[in-house]
């Protein structure tokens, strides 16, 4: 009943917030359109059915990527999420397991696909084996990806913290460019059948699915029609991205009646790539560099905007600032603008925490560990989904670049460590 009410009022408060501003009407033809960023399929894995089930689930995913397409969004990945790995390999020796993974790479590969294969620990006492696990596979595959959850309802999982700085070393340490550590990432306070990877997992029985935007360049046109006005700005963004929401959730709805399968929710991040910048469009909103005064605010009304539009939500649905998969950003953290504290911050008013940041290849675990535990402990305080993806680079000083060899990231500048 409480849970009810509340979604009446965030619909209120958004049609109330929609109708004080001249951009109530639907996006004009120039607004741009958001993408499809993932339609993630959630699978319970069976390791003596696992190709079959990934053929069913394809033919799935596939459709309601044409339903999309149909609709005028471009859909950039169809992804498979399984539950936790280790149930998937119960029972099977570490050499085994491994080459179970492997083979599911290989599959991933051919029918092109995401995969995320869900975290290695759950709970604070779970065997910190099965992190040691997930390090071999995500160093000798190159699609799969997978996480560890380090905070929950019960706090912080400090002995979760520090295996999650384990595998970050050893991805460090074992992956081509240190590249591995891209598919990787420690949780906090994340809810089962977010769409964005690396975190996104499941713990039930599976035939679901949810879909997450990429929405920066509608974030863009809204703030660039009220440049340094944080209400009107925040008036556009309502119109401009609700429109589009209700939109995809719509269509998701006719694609649960269609298949079977469950809708669960849309990540409203507006996930940036390279050119189609967060940074910028923030930046044209402040009219200085991103980490300047100011930028809170805007971080702040992007988000609050994201939480009232009234869809159901999953993930972090919250604002994304991915230093190297957004050009602006791994700009400002090459001139130092940016720091890990910074982003913090920004972090307890949005999104995802401390998310694909260059480090030196000389930090070492209990380094990790205290970045970890600070993105743990804001999440446990504040109640909300963050998230580290650390990328530490093997042979790399302050001062010199990344190398990265990936299309979706963006290489900068190496920063020392506080």
């Amino acid at each position: 009943m409480r849970r009810g009410i509340m979604v009446a009022l965030s619909a209120i408060i958004f049609v109330v917030l929609v109708a004080l501003s001249p951009a109530q009407r639907a996006p004009s033809a120039s607004t741009p359109k958001p993408k499809i960023r993932a339609i993630t399929g959630f699978v319970h894995l069976d390791r003596s059915t696992y190709e079959s089930q990934v053929r069913d689930t394809l033919k799935i995913l596939r459709q309601a990527k044409s339903r999309f397409e149909q609709a005028g969004y471009e859909v950039q990945s169809v992804r498979i999420t399984t539950q936790p790995f280790p149930e998937i390999v119960h029972g099977l020796s570490s050499t085994d397991a491994l080459k179970f993974f492997q083979n599911y790479d290989k599959l991933a590969h051919a029918e092109n696909f995401d995969t995320s294969i869900g975290p290695a620990m759950v709970a604070d006492t779970d065997d910190p084996k099965a992190a040691d696990l997930l390090a071999d596979i995500l160093s000798s595959t190159s699609i799969l990806e997978g996480s560890i959850i380090v905070a929950g309802e019960d706090g912080v999982h400090w002995n979760t913290v520090r295996a999650a700085a384990h595998v970050i070393k050893t991805l460090e340490q074992h992956s081509p460019h240190s590249q591995g550590n891209f598919n990787f990432s420690a949780t906090a306070m994340l809810s089962p059948h977010a769409p964005f990877y690396p975190g996104s997992y499941h713990d039930d029985a599976g035939r679901e699915f949810a879909v997450g935007m990429q929405s920066a360049s509608v974030v863009a046109a809204a703030f660039a029609s009220a440049p340094g006005d944080q209400k009107a700005a925040q008036q556009a963004l309502a119109a401009m991205l609700g429109e589009h929401a209700r939109t995809v959730e719509a269509i998701a709805h006719r694609i649960e009646k269609e298949t079977g399968w469950r809708y669960r929710g849309l990540d409203l991040s507006p996930a940036p790539l390279k050119d189609d910048s967060i940074g910028a469009a923030i930046e044209k909103f402040t009219g200085a560099r991103f980490g300047s005064s100011g930028t809170m605010t805007a971080v702040a009304t992007i988000t609050g905007v994201l939480k009232e539009i009234p869809v159901q939500h999953a993930g972090y649905s919250g604002l994304m600032l991915p230093i190297l998969e957004d050009s602006t950003l791994a700009q400002r953290w090459s001139e130092g603008t940016l720091t890990i504290d910074g982003m913090l911050a920004y972090s307890a008013v949005c999104g995802t925490g401390l998310d694909t940041i260059p480090l030196p290849g000389d930090v070492t675990e209990e380094q990790l560990a205290k970045m970890i535990g600070d993105m743990a402990s804001l999440a446990f305080k504040w109640h909300k989904p963050l998230s580290a993806r650390l990328l530490p680079v093997a042979g790399k000083k302050a001062g010199e670049r990344s190398e990265f060899d990936d299309p979706f990231l963006v290489n900068a500048t190496v920063q020392p460590l506080p």
